[in-house]
């Protein structure tokens, strides 16, 4: 580096490796060859690691004195005890159902369902977050929102996502290893589902009710109007304990995206069936990566009128590939989900404009 007056294109490494950059002395490279060079050999870092900027010099080592963080909320002084404001049990139990109940008078009645809270339902919610005037519910049946996308393919940690959908990431903040021109690699699963989930929760016009089951559809006038909903633990034991009555969602669009088939997995397809409004559910294929993403976004539409399908929901109608681990049409499927939800309100998304218009878009067939 010393031929070329560069060390302040190298992005500050506080944390990693020490990188070693060899350049010929007797050249001195445009600042766009060293750029593609850098690039190169720090491609084994995560991205977020990886933001060129002139003003991150490398950071010295030659002090071994502690590191002091300067922050706005500095730790508590644990050298004396540390107490608690005084409350009494019952303000506890009045502020939980006092708030959980207004959120359900308030989503009593909204603009959009997103039943399945997994990696396309959570992709489909945050895209909405950015329509503030679109008042969304987002139902799971599990404790733990985030279906199937905490961990990567068979209990390893990592997710792989395929490009261009590594843009999605990008925009969310998610740093990740760029180990191909193809693909990328988050570090782990569980990052990319905390940090959707997170931007989720904190949108003013979401509200996630999980240990919530849809048990069925509102269907009136032909079109699905909302969802029937119980505590998942009643809906898991209708056969061992008496008849619970469930409660109800109104909504003007239901986006089901309650993955393959399982439990209470493609639910939304499997009721389609039994009511007539669907002539066949092949469930999904064997596995083909290559064909399975790029067809879930390509049938990920508004199946009947009122009800759209998203993610591997997707899959079981219209009898395309498994995918195994990899998660990039999960995301990208959620995204178009709440892109046709939108239309189907009478908004134009703002991101895209008239690539998905309702007589353009694929749609399974449900002849």
């Amino acid at each position: 580096l010393a031929c070329f007056p560069a060390p302040s294109l190298l992005p500050s490494l506080s944390r990693g490796p020490t990188v070693l950059l060899t350049l010929p002395l007797h050249h001195s490279p445009p600042k766009t060859m060293l750029s593609k060079l850098l690039r190169r050999q720090l491609s084994c870092l995560p991205k977020a690691a990886r933001s060129f900027s002139s003003s991150s010099p490398v950071p010295s080592t030659e002090s071994a004195d502690p590191v002091v963080v300067k922050s706005d909320f500095p730790a508590p002084d644990f050298s004396r005890p540390y107490t608690f404001a005084p409350i009494r049990e019952s303000d506890v139990s009045r502020a939980m159902t006092r708030r959980y109940m207004q959120d359900m008078l308030d989503f009593a009645e909204c603009d959009v369902i997103v039943s399945g809270a997994g990696s396309a339902g959570l992709s489909c919610a945050y895209e909405l977050t950015k329509y503030p005037d679109v008042k969304v519910a987002v139902i799971e049946q599990n404790v733990a929102p985030g279906g199937g996308a905490w961990l990567g393919g068979q209990l390893m940690s990592a997710m792989v996502v395929r490009r261009p959908a590594d843009k999605f990431l990008d925009e969310l903040g998610i740093p990740y290893y760029e180990e191909s021109d193809d693909y990328v690699v988050v570090k782990h699963a569980a990052l990319f589902t905390s940090t959707v989930l997170s931007k989720v929760l904190k949108a003013d016009n979401v509200k996630l009710f999980n240990a919530t089951a849809a048990e069925d559809l509102i269907f009136k006038n032909g079109r699905v109007a909302g969802a029937v909903t119980n505590w998942a633990l009643v809906t898991l034991n209708h056969d061992t304990q008496s008849c619970m009555d469930p409660q109800v969602m109104e909504s003007k669009v239901y986006v089901s995206a309650c993955g393959h088939d399982g439990p209470m997995g493609a639910s939304g397809v499997k009721r389609l069936m039994s009511m007539g409004l669907v002539s066949k559910l092949p469930g999904m294929g064997c596995l083909d990566m290559n064909e399975a993403e790029d067809a879930i976004i390509k049938y990920t539409s508004e199946v009947v009128p009122g009800m759209i399908l998203a993610g591997m929901e997707v899959a079981e109608l219209a009898g395309t590939p498994r995918m195994g681990p990899t998660f990039g049409a999960m995301m990208i499927s959620g995204q178009k989900a709440a892109h046709c939800a939108l239309q189907s309100l009478g908004i134009q998304p703002s991101t895209i404009k008239d690539q998905i218009e309702a007589d353009n878009y694929a749609r399974p067939s449900t002849a």
